[in-house]
């Protein structure tokens, strides 16, 4: 309704969206993922006050979000320049928020400094680092190896070097370096639009300006930015007949975070759709992933103990497909005194990998000439049927099926569960009790009626013109 209620232009939506981070930034001061020593209780009036002005903002946002994207399907639509300035706009007031919706950029900045004094990031967690950053992490994964690929532990290690680990400044560093990671997004969507026959102003739309971009990416610096822009870049250097470039920049991708390694499959594709033979193509690939996956390695310095990691225990209470399948399997089984019990949440996971990877199998053979469409549609089976799942990993699919969906019904689909994830986490990060999720729904009912008055209040168009 708030899509098709409001007259819209342009500075409506930008201003609409700047008010929105506005206050999920001013909500984050108080009910964030702030540091340990600047934690209120959630039941404290400031944290209380804070949860509603985030979860306001959150809602505001994503009526913004859906009003530019009906004004980018009106007869006069903004160009890409003005997106990427919408885009500047709504994310500038959380470049000095604080961490958002997740604690996981605390885990980034233990998990460098370890490799920064040498320690074995894989075989231990940030509590055998000890002192104030380990202090920061989560309990839950104190004790947790990094999953993380080379590639992003170097960087990590890199700003644990300048930032000389000083909390402050590690997290402001942490965060440009996800804003880098958005920025090569936005450049890779537009390009990546116009080879798949689609509209580029609609791809910057639902891939960049998306408020799980904003949220998640640039709010919460989530090192899906850099896995999904170099991830981009590689298919836009692939696309440019540049196939060696391209495989190398895909897999930096995927030694930031490991799904991306299916990028590799859209290189060779695209290959053997410019003329080149298919043993060619995968050798091509093959030689340079090698080449690139050696040479990161070894600059980092961490080692190969990153392919021992792609199996980290998740959390066993995310909310995963096949964990809630398997938490309701094993409560059966427990329910019925059967020993099998134990076994039901690892076969439920093991059946989501055999399912997931035969889905993709599918996906490629049926969507073969349209490699980008495929890969978004594969990467989002992974997000779906994985062991683990977060709000932010829709991105990981969503992303390119921005840039390559066929049709716009497909968009709006898409655009509709990610105004649903976009409102499931606290911006604390944390698991929510009653009191705090009557307090979000309050503030999202606060921004709904705000719309309305707004609505109501706003002049009928003059004879002969249109809202």
């Amino acid at each position: 309704m708030l899509a098709t209620a409001f007259p819209v232009d342009l500075r409506r939506c930008q201003v609409l969206g700047l008010v929105a981070t506005t206050f999920v930034a001013a909500g984050g001061e108080t009910a964030g993922a702030l540091p340990v020593r600047e934690l209120l209780a959630p039941s404290s009036g400031r944290a209380a006050l804070g949860l509603v002005g985030a979860y306001f903002g959150v809602v505001l946002l994503i009526a913004g979000w859906a009003l530019l994207g009906r004004l980018i399907r009106g007869p006069r639509p903004p160009g890409t320049r003005a997106l990427l300035m919408t885009l500047v706009i709504w994310a500038a007031p959380l470049l000095i928020a604080p961490p958002l919706f997740s604690r996981d950029v605390y885990s980034y900045l233990a998990q460098g400094a370890m490799v920064d004094a040498h320690m074995d990031v894989y075989a231990h967690g940030p509590a055998h680092l000890g002192g104030p950053l380990a202090a920061e992490v989560s309990p839950l994964w104190r004790h947790t190896g990094a999953p993380y690929g080379p590639v992003f532990l170097g960087l990590s290690a890199a700003l644990s070097g300048l930032t000389r680990g000083e909390l402050p400044a590690g997290l402001f560093g942490m965060r440009l370096v996800a804003l880098l990671g958005v920025a090569s997004m936005a450049a890779a969507l537009p390009r990546l639009a116009r080879h798949s026959g689609a509209d580029p102003a609609a791809a910057l739309w639902l891939g960049a300006l998306n408020p799980l971009v904003l949220l998640h990416l640039v709010a919460g610096a989530h090192n899906d930015a850099i896995m999904l822009g170099l991830l981009g870049l590689g298919l836009v250097a692939a696309l440019g007949r540049r196939p060696t470039l391209g495989a190398s920049l895909v897999t930096l991708a995927a030694l930031v975070k490991a799904p991306a390694v299916l990028g590799l499959v859209a290189v060779v594709v695209l290959q053997t759709r410019a003329g080149r033979g298919p043993a060619r193509a995968v050798a091509t690939t093959v030689v340079a992933a090698t080449a690139t996956t050696v040479a990161a390695t070894t600059v980092a310095g961490t080692g190969y103990g990153w392919i021992g990691a792609l199996d980290t225990p998740v959390s066993p209470q995310n909310w995963a497909l096949t964990s809630l399948f398997g938490r309701a399997t094993r409560t059966l089984l427990e329910r019925l005194g059967s020993d099998l019990a134990p076994l039901a949440i690892p076969a439920w996971h093991a059946f989501g990998v055999v399912a997931a990877g035969v889905s993709v199998l599918v996906i490629w053979l049926r969507l073969r000439p349209r490699p980008v469409y495929a890969l978004g549609l594969s990467l989002a089976v992974v997000a779906a049927l994985g062991p683990a799942i977060r709000p932010w990993y829709a991105l990981w699919g969503l992303f390119l099926i921005a840039a390559a969906a066929p049709t716009a019904s497909i968009r709006h689909r898409v655009a509709a569960v990610t105004g649903v994830l976009a409102l499931a986490a606290l911006p604390s990060g944390g698991p929510a009790d009653t009191g705090q999720l009557v307090l979000a729904v309050s503030g999202g009912l606060l921004a709904v009626v705000v719309l309305w008055q707004a609505h109501q209040a706003e002049p009928a168009p003059a004879p002969g013109r249109t809202a």
